[in-house]
């Protein structure tokens, strides 16, 4: 009898210390779990600006996220040290209550508790409260980093050597262009969920798209300039400058494609009133008045130029007017600085500025009527639609690379969800679209 209690009471003491083991492995588990979600979901900027109000703990989880791999690698290995422990402990203790069966049992207990109180209830606090659940994790995660660093490289080693065999390699995507494009699905991800309005959105774009276009995209195409002829009578060089809408206006001699200058109204104006009211002839002094006296330096650029590099050196050269160029030197278009800033903002206009319907506005059918020379991004910003612009800059463009030929008057064609009807064409320039969403 004395033999028998001795052995119960044995057993009750290995039982409750193995008990207290497993749920202090499951703590364990569940900060781990926690630690992970907590450090990856925890926004970098938030984290950055609590950084430089002086919180230390958002410091150090900073530091931590530099090199994820490494604190991935560490947290998954001490997860799963805690978790295997755990469960060879639970079937330990099952076996000694229920023979040969507890393994059952301990797999279904064991299940249940890693599910819900070391996986699932710490993960979602940790996305409730991610910067917060980060800076208090952040110590006791960076010890662990540092204790588990050498068997981490190791297993980093081994995993890097089987993917370069199964020819994989790692990803040398540029991190500017990755943060770039995350933050875009960020603005795109806000939008659909509703915490962005559409302008909103497309302010945000506009100007993360920047540096992925180029000057010829947007440009004032050279068949649509406004250009002033210096050989021309000095009075009709005044009277069209004055009912022209734009300011700057090139200035040509012999051949459109010769760019000698460009004028600014104001400029003009101030010629034209010292002439007028320093000289004897009054008016009549005009006929000797010579428009290249007053014009600037013509200033070029190529046409693969980004918007982003160009707006800084509109800036810089304290210019808002360029002429655009391909890679032989002809005249291929012009571009202003209030271009550049209207891909972000949207159209701007003035007074003076021709009025034009921002927003085309359908029949009773759902059919808009639009310009030819309309450009694919501005129809898409104005409607919300998804029509591709890699392959043409504006609308006409689009049918013409779709169709692979200058269509005809009256020719209807269908791509990307879209009906698109010729209503106008002159000579070779589609002018006039009907366009219908599908």
């Amino acid at each position: 009898m004395e033999n028998t209690a001795t052995q119960v009471v044995g057993l009750d003491w290995d039982f409750w210390l193995t008990l207290v083991a497993i749920v202090l492995l499951l703590l364990i588990s569940a900060f781990f779990s926690g630690s992970e979600t907590a450090l990856t979901a925890a926004s970098r900027g938030k984290l950055h600006a609590m950084a430089d109000k002086g919180n230390i703990g958002a410091k150090r989880a900073l530091r931590l996220t530099d090199d994820s791999e490494r604190l991935i690698g560490a947290i998954l290995l001490g997860n799963n040290l805690v978790n295997i422990l755990a469960a060879s402990l639970a079937t330990s203790l099952m076996l000694r209550l229920f023979g040969e069966s507890g393994v059952a049992f301990a797999t279904i207990i064991m299940t249940l508790l890693v599910l819900v109180f070391a996986e699932v209830l710490p993960k979602t606090y940790a996305i409730l409260r991610s910067e917060h659940a980060a800076q208090m994790v952040s110590l006791p995660v960076t010890f662990v980093v540092k204790i588990l660093s050498p068997v981490v490289l190791m297993v980093q080693v081994v995993v890097r050597g089987i993917l370069r065999l199964a020819g994989i390699r790692e990803n040398t995507e540029d991190e500017s262009q990755a943060a770039q494009e995350e933050i875009a699905g960020a603005i795109a991800l806000g939008h659909i969920e509703g915490n962005f309005q559409r302008d909103h959105r497309d302010r945000l774009l506009g100007a993360l798209d920047l540096q992925d276009r180029e000057v010829r995209e947007i440009m004032l195409h050279r068949s649509d300039i406004e250009m002033v002829d210096a050989d021309a009578p000095p009075q009709e060089i005044v009277d069209q400058i004055l009912a022209s809408p734009h300011t700057r206006l090139p200035v040509f001699q012999g051949n459109p494609e010769n760019i000698v200058g460009i004028i600014h109204a104001k400029d003009l104006l101030r010629a034209v009133n010292k002439q007028v009211r320093h000289t004897k002839g009054g008016l009549q002094s005009l006929d000797d008045f010579k428009v290249l006296d007053v014009t600037t330096e013509p200033y070029f650029v190529p046409e693969t130029t980004s918007l982003e590099d160009q707006m800084h050196e509109f800036l810089r050269r304290r210019t808002h007017f360029a002429l655009v160029v391909d890679e032989y030197g002809d005249l291929q278009g012009l571009i202003t600085l209030e271009d550049i800033i209207e891909e972000i903002i949207g159209e701007i206009t003035d007074e003076h500025d021709e009025d034009s319907a921002e927003v085309p506005i359908p029949d009773e059918h759902g059919t808009y009527l639009i310009d030819g020379g309309m450009t694919i991004r501005d129809l898409n910003r104005a409607l919300d639609w998804q029509l591709p612009d890699e392959e043409a800059n504006t609308i006409a463009g689009l049918v013409i690379h779709e169709a692979q030929m200058i269509p005809d008057e009256g020719q209807v064609f269908t791509f990307h969800g879209f009906r698109f009807d010729i209503a106008e064409r002159i000579m070779n320039k589609i002018t006039k679209l009907r366009i219908r969403k599908l």
